[in-house]
């Protein structure tokens, strides 16, 4: 991995903690065996990075990487010998990452079916990602012919993606669209931010659907695919999703993660060529946070 300018003067220790969501104690052991090395060279936990330093991770447990199929509850809403539909529960990882290899979508959607592999061994059959406390509908690839050609309508902006959001504040205009690029967020790596550093564009549309007297029920549809776009352009605007831990720094009314549903999907499946749209209602959590402001 290559250090850019704003991930630079920082200790080593401590950027690879974050980077990896490794313990202190694990990236420390990785170093002191030099199984971490910058610009090909041992180095100290200490080590203050620059900007282009190159870090390369020498070895990692073979038993640490391997991601096993795992036994799970899944809402499998649509499925053939292409591509499954699933609706994703809340708190439910899409994906394995370094120190996070289990109980995640994948590790069930690997236990239940054969994945498509474009995505290597961490992201298998996974097209497009949803965040851990965002509930809703995701398309799975089961065969590398089917990963790219939905990987292209995505690219294309071909798919259909829509979203419900509960956010603070009301808004008054009934339609609006955010168009604002997205980067990392140069004062947290964890967070994204609207911003003209290292960022992509990012296009967020999204129309009002009921009024509360502090919060605001949205339908929102994306051209983009930007990671935590829609949390982060609601936040940008002054109306940030409700029960987002992240972004926004309002009241938290439970741990069941923000407001946020992918409602409905729509794809031309990549054998048939048939136009397909799927649906999914509000989930319970979601529901309890409503009714507080219904009522």
């Amino acid at each position: 991995m290559e250090i850019k300018v704003e991930e630079s003067n920082v200790r080593l220790d401590q950027y690879l903690t974050k980077k990896l969501d490794y313990s202190r104690s694990k990236v420390e052991k990785l170093i002191k065996e030099n199984n971490i090395l910058v610009n090909n060279k041992e180095t100290k936990k200490s080590y203050i990075l620059k900007e282009n330093d190159i870090i390369n991770i020498k070895e990692i447990d073979e038993e640490e990487i391997y991601i096993e199929p795992e036994k799970m509850d899944l809402d499998i809403v649509y499925e053939d010998d292409d591509v499954i539909v699933v609706n994703k529960e809340n708190g439910v990882v899409v994906h394995p990452a370094p120190g996070n290899y289990k109980h995640t979508l994948v590790n069930g959607l690997m236990y239940h079916s054969k994945l498509s592999s474009i995505n290597g061994e961490f992201r298998p059959g996974i097209v497009h990602r949803i965040d851990a406390y965002t509930t809703g509908l995701l398309m799975v690839a089961k065969n590398d012919k089917a990963h790219i050609d939905l990987a292209k309508q995505l690219e294309e902006k071909t798919t259909h993606r829509k979203y419900i959001a509960l956010v603070w504040g009301v808004i008054n205009t009934d339609t609006g669209t955010i168009d604002a690029p997205i980067g990392r967020d140069i004062n947290d790596r964890k967070k994204m931010a609207v911003t003209d550093i290292n960022s992509k564009d990012a296009i967020t549309h999204f129309k009002v659907l009921e009024r509360y007297s502090n919060a605001t029920l949205i339908e929102l549809e994306l051209e983009t695919g930007r990671t935590h776009q829609i949390r982060v352009h609601m936040n940008y605007i002054g109306y940030p999703i409700v029960n987002d831990p992240v972004y926004g720094k309002r009241k938290i009314i439970d741990n069941t993660g923000q407001c946020l549903h992918a409602k409905e999907l729509g794809f031309v499946h990549p054998t048939t060529k048939k136009y397909m749209e799927f649906t999914s209602e509000l989930p319970e959590c979601f529901l309890n946070i409503l009714r507080e402001f219904k009522d």
